[in-house]
């Protein structure tokens, strides 16, 4: 063994770094690296410099780029909708405006927006992008998914993309673009803040599969585009938290083309129902160990609708639904959430607990008609 000169023990024979100072090309002493047996000098921080880091001007200037091109591409398609309403007042019927967003989705002049943005509007009027005011009709509207389709009749426009919100995630980009208080093509941006979203529609229904992002959103963005970098739509745009700031919420796409595609097919979305009005409730302990139930909360039936299928099959006020079609019931919402239109005229097993008896109750459901 020989001792190297910066005092660590290297085999005989095994070539060694040695640092050495020497003068650069302007005169300076820096420090260099000579290898013992090539002699050939290099710089001391050759191996160990850290990759270098991208100026914050250029890592912005990138992401302005990544939100103008998407602006480019979807602005074309977002329209201003304007309406007005007759509401009733202590002084009689007044005339009322309000407005939104919306975006074209197909190119025979198809656009989506919210329904709160239309509903019982007495007449509905649309503004593209280049100033056309065409005619506009309501396709279909659903308060409970707080969406409707409209049509309007115009040459030469350009619908959006959508993208797959099922791929959706958190810190993604999203940019918002509407007509907020009226402004036109308002463009706002920030982040996916959280996925699996749950919030309640105006007709009290819980929607589910929301996105949360803290893109600024005002009255008049309701019905416009959430979109991603690449200009494809991830969402619609429906409500915010007020006084909040940066608590956002859009309807995720894939919900989104579900919805329009019923709307457009038969102006409504078909739903069952059995007629009951039920609240959440816990489940006494012990009736949960003599049944052996592996849930804690069932639907307490606060109220039974004459008439409805419900009560045609003996269901009582103050009995608990614990189970549809043998699949535990944990609260109204989830009952909600199963009663779909597949299930309208098909006899279905309402398992329930009136007082400590477990029963079991066929029920049909039928299709819910207007505020059923």
């Amino acid at each position: 063994m020989q001792l190297n000169p910066i005092g660590a023990t290297q085999p005989v024979g095994v070539p060694f770094l040695q640092p050495v100072e020497a003068r650069d090309g302007e005169g300076r002493w820096v420090e260099r690296v000579v290898d013992s047996e090539s002699h050939a000098a290099r710089p001391a921080s050759a191996e160990s410099a850290p990759a270098p880091i991208p100026d914050d001007g250029v890592l912005l200037d990138a992401y302005s780029q990544a939100v103008m091109r998407a602006v480019e591409i979807v602005a074309p398609s977002v329209v201003r909708i304007e309406i007005t309403r007759t509401q009733q007042t202590r002084r009689g019927p007044i005339e009322g405006g309000g407005g939104g967003s919306g975006f074209i989705i197909s190119p025979d002049g198809l656009l989506l927006t919210n329904s709160h943005v239309v509903h019982d509007a007495r007449s509905i009027g649309v503004v593209l992008s280049d100033g056309r005011r065409p005619d506009a009709v309501l396709v279909g509207e659903d308060p409970e998914s707080d969406l409707a389709v409209l049509r309007v009749y115009a040459p030469n426009i350009t619908p959006v993309k959508f993208a797959d919100s099922a791929r959706l995630r958190v810190g993604q980009v999203a940019i918002a673009i509407g007509s907020p208080y009226g402004f036109e093509a308002t463009v706002t941006a920030g982040v996916v803040s959280a996925l699996g979203r749950s919030l309640r529609s105006q007709s009290g229904r819980l929607m589910d599969d929301i996105i949360q992002t803290d893109a600024s959103l005002n009255p008049g963005n309701s019905g416009g585009p959430l979109v991603n970098a690449r200009g494809e739509v991830i969402g619609v745009n429906t409500a915010m938290i007020l006084p909040a700031q940066g608590i956002c919420f859009a309807i995720a796409s894939n919900t989104t083309q579900f919805i329009a595609g019923w709307l457009v097919k038969e102006g409504r979305v078909r739903r069952s129902y059995v007629g009951i009005v039920g609240q959440t409730t816990p489940i006494h302990v012990r009736l949960r160990r003599h049944y052996q139930l592996t849930q804690g909360r069932g639907v307490l039936v606060a109220g039974v609708e004459p008439g409805s299928p419900a009560r045609l099959a003996g269901l009582r006020e103050g009995d608990i639904i614990i189970a549809f079609k043998g699949q535990p019931m944990t609260g109204i919402d989830e009952m909600l959430r199963k009663l779909v239109g597949a299930e309208i005229g098909v006899p279905s097993v309402f398992t329930v607990l009136r007082q400590t008896e477990k029963l079991e109750l066929r029920i049909t459901p039928q299709e819910r008609l207007g505020s059923q």
